[in-house]
């Protein structure tokens, strides 16, 4: 088999494929064997009918016919594979030559992957919320800390938020008492939000003896219910905070001092916050490098993310016995209004994607062979496969490409992280030391970007594949 590739416009390419005569009847003998499986012929037992018989019961050009539409598809992949021709949706192949005799000549027209453009990829600037606590934050959190030893003292003054005081409640609603507010001696702390809308504004600066009223909406959007409120303040109490005194943090805590405390606090706030600042570097790095995509993508990209979406989805509901069916008559959504939602998620996907690859083209990076051995063996750890049963899984699903691509999109994603620029959201420079794990901390197993493509096919071991000494 011989393949030519050549661009067209519209983002695709034609595949002219030439098969000799020889080579094609071998595919013509196949179909006469598969013929003979299909049909029964007195004198033979299914499947044992010679060739010769079949042509002169149904003709020669039948099984050609069945050669040229089981093969073509076949060779089409054969070249697709030897040329890496990245294709995102199905060919339209036409038949050249061949339909009667002699050599067999077809070309197939495909869409492929767009490789895209990105001026002003190394210049990115994103911003992250600060991976160093700030003091105040520390702060609040041993405030918050004594809070749990605090005593509540009465005062004399108006009320404030964060002071505790004792109500009596009652409402109604036309001009009929509403049961459940009728509340005695009834204890609230002023700014926590937690009772009725507006009782906390209305609470501010009142005093002991005050009777208030005001009224609150106790329904919904779609049924408000509005009820007058009335309250009676018959006692202010503020918390009494303990002394920050070595002698309280080693009440209060596993510490003997202060100072351990607070370094202790400061490093655990640290890691939440550097966890979170790692977190969001990534994210906002991706959403700049998409910012910079003016293309829309391929439909047969979108479309393909969509799939992946719906599939990703219908596993997870399997797996609690429920469908897609049941999950949208659950949720409410109108099918069409969720198959949207899907699209619009799916294009700053794809957009990623394509980013991506474009700087691993940039940057030329590419995997060694030495790379991709790691790749596949890093892929059948985490599937439990052993290394040579994933290369096959991957090799049989034509997904080699797939795994040379996502390593180069990893390394793409590592270079950004490295390259782009970082500040707080004071637009202050973020020292990447800052980000860095400390020695201690656990050690991030995620997976590198993008190894979703072709990990999918190695959870399907053949059976009869047995490996010893990997």
């Amino acid at each position: 088999m011989k393949a030519v590739v050549e661009s067209l416009e519209g983002n695709k390419v034609k595949l002219s494929i030439e098969v000799d005569e020889q080579e094609f009847e071998k595919d013509i003998d196949a179909a006469f064997r598969k013929i003979a499986r299909e049909v029964r012929v007195p004198g033979f037992r299914p499947g044992k009918a010679p060739r010769r018989i079949l042509e002169a019961r149904f003709g020669k050009e039948t099984g050609r016919s069945e050669a040229l539409r089981d093969a073509l598809p076949a060779y089409y992949t054969q070249a697709v594979r030897e040329h890496e021709v990245d294709v995102v949706a199905p060919p339209e192949l036409d038949i050249k030559g061949g339909e009667e005799s002699g050599p067999v000549s077809f070309d197939a027209v495909v869409e492929i992957r767009p490789e895209i453009q990105l001026p002003g990829y190394s210049g990115l600037r994103v911003e992250i919320p600060s991976p160093t606590a700030p003091e105040s934050d520390i702060d609040a959190q041993i405030d918050r800390l004594r809070g749990n030893f605090g005593e509540l003292v009465e005062v004399t003054r108006s009320a404030a938020s964060g002071d505790f005081v004792t109500l009596n409640i009652s409402g109604s609603r036309d001009g009929e008492p509403v049961s459940q507010l009728e509340l005695e001696d009834f204890s609230y702390e002023v700014g926590s939000d937690s009772l009725l809308p507006g009782l906390d504004s209305t609470l501010e600066g009142a005093k002991v003896g005050d009777i208030l009223e005001f009224e609150a909406d106790l329904g919904t959007e779609d049924e408000p219910q509005p009820t007058q409120v009335k309250v009676m303040v018959k006692e202010i109490k503020e918390k009494k905070l303990p002394d920050l005194t070595d002698e309280w943090a080693s009440e209060a805590s596993e510490f003997d001092t202060v100072d351990e405390l607070r370094a202790d606090i400061t490093k655990r706030m640290g890691l939440v916050r550097r966890v979170q600042a790692t977190m969001a570097l990534r994210n906002a790095a991706v959403e700049a490098l998409v910012e910079l995509v003016t293309d829309d993508p391929p439909a047969a990209l979108i479309d393909a993310e969509v799939e992946r979406g719906l599939h990703d989805l219908q596993h997870r509901l399997e797996s609690q016995g429920a469908s897609i069916e049941q999950y949208l008559q659950v949720t409410g959504q109108d099918p069409q209004v969720f198959l949207d939602s899907l699209r619009e998620q799916a294009t700053p996907s794809v957009k990623a994607d394509l980013a991506l690859r474009a700087v691993a083209k940039a940057e030329d990076f590419e995997p060694t062979e030495d790379d991709i051995d790691a790749e596949i063996v890093r892929l059948a750890d985490a599937y439990g496969v052993k290394p040579a049963q994933a290369r096959r899984n991957l090799e049989r699903a034509d997904q080699m490409l797939a795994v040379r691509s996502d390593w180069k999109k990893s390394k793409a994603l590592e270079w950004l992280l490295e390259h782009v620029e970082i500040v707080d959201e004071d637009g202050q420079p973020v020292d990447r030391s800052l980000l860095e794990p400390e020695p201690e901390d656990a050690e991030d197993a995620s997976s590198p970007a993008g190894a979703a493509t072709a990990s999918g096919e190695l959870a399907s071991e053949d059976p009869h594949d047995e490996e010893t000494g990997e």
